[in-house]
């Protein structure tokens, strides 16, 4: 009897252990499955965008938009344990594969963010780069033009409101998707010193011109010619007639004080249009860029082509080339060609 009774509280003591055992199994599996395991599943970059008004229902709804995160009940309980709901940072995370849900919620309570790559080329006017920002970045548009507006604050990189544009040399960045604008301007002034070295200082220094400037006339070079060889031939002519006190006369400048682009012939009535811009009124160089200039425009000015040539004319062929004169009665019949050239396609 004492035997059995011996066996019987082994047995007890061994099935109650057993299910401990398996208990802590269990306890273990969730405890790892809910915190290292991977829980992000993904053979494609994904990104989990935050606004600054999100609340914690509105990050848990993107995440199971996107589809890669296996068990969102999980990740949810670790982030409540973790005091997330009430550290909220904004910023572009990216969920990629084979995180776990404390990697996740670390990133996210540390602002850990993914940085975006923000490209811009071949922009005219504030607006437009504004848009083209917007699109990026959470940065608002408006926001955006009312600081490169802002005399105080373009003060500081030494810019006004003519010349914002100069500080922006085109080209892909890596920054932060939710950074502000005056931290905009901060990159861009490092990466505009970063494009400004000896070499190109030097050549600035030689032309007598300062960055500004070398931007600005890089800017008229630039809408004038889109032909890479072509655009230090156009710098030079340009820096022909400034060095001689001749007024640039440059159709583009026209354009941008009327704010006209498309305009496909220039009429006297354009030539008269009263703004600082328009070089055919005003000597000199308008008061800043007509364009964010490329980093090939600028480098057009400072190695800029040697010769007397102080007129040019779109070719009549409508190749995108000019013809070039050093007198005015060459320049007419060049000029003549191209506009018979504009009627014969009856273009106004």
């Amino acid at each position: 009897m004492t035997k059995k009774k011996t066996n019987s509280k082994l047995k007890w003591i061994l099935g109650g252990t057993a299910a401990f055992l398996l208990i802590c199994a269990a306890a273990a599996y969730f405890i790892y499955s809910s915190t290292v395991a991977p829980n992000i599943f993904t053979e494609e970059k994904t990104f989990l965008k935050i606004y600054p008004e999100d609340s914690f229902d509105d990050i848990l709804k993107k995440i199971e938009k996107t589809g890669v995160m296996r068990d969102v009940s999980s990740f949810k309980l670790i982030a409540k344990q973790q005091g997330y709901p009430e550290k909220i940072v904004p910023g572009n995370y990216e969920l990629s594969n084979g995180m776990s849900n404390v990697k996740l919620v670390n990133n996210l309570m540390k602002g850990r963010q993914a940085p975006v790559r923000l490209t811009f080329n071949n922009i005219r006017t504030k607006q437009a780069l504004a848009s083209k920002l917007s699109k990026s970045l959470l940065m608002d548009s408006t926001e955006f033009v009312d600081m490169m507006n802002n005399a105080e604050i373009l003060s500081v990189y030494g810019l006004n409101r003519a010349t914002a544009v100069s500080l922006f040399i085109p080209d892909t960045y890596e920054v932060y998707w939710n950074l502000s604008p005056t931290d905009l301007l901060d990159r861009m002034k490092k990466e505009h010193n970063i494009f400004w070295n000896e070499e190109r200082t030097q050549k600035l220094n030689a032309l007598g011109l300062s960055q500004t400037e070398v931007s600005t006339l890089a800017s008229i070079v630039e809408e004038e010619t889109s032909k890479k060889d072509e655009k230090p031939v156009v710098a030079g002519l340009y820096l022909n007639r400034l060095r001689r006190g001749i007024p640039l006369q440059a159709d583009p400048t026209v354009k941008f004080a009327l704010q006209n682009f498309g305009l496909r012939r220039i009429y006297k009535k354009h030539l008269e249009y009263d703004s600082p811009y328009n070089t055919y009124l005003y000597a000199g160089l308008p008061p800043g860029p007509i364009r964010i200039p490329s980093k090939e425009s600028i480098d057009a000015v400072l190695n800029y082509t040697k010769h007397n040539y102080i007129y040019m004319c779109a070719k009549e062929d409508f190749s995108g080339y000019h013809n070039f004169a050093s007198s005015l009665d060459e320049h007419n019949k060049n000029a003549a060609k191209y506009r018979n050239a504009l009627n014969r396609k009856n273009i106004r």
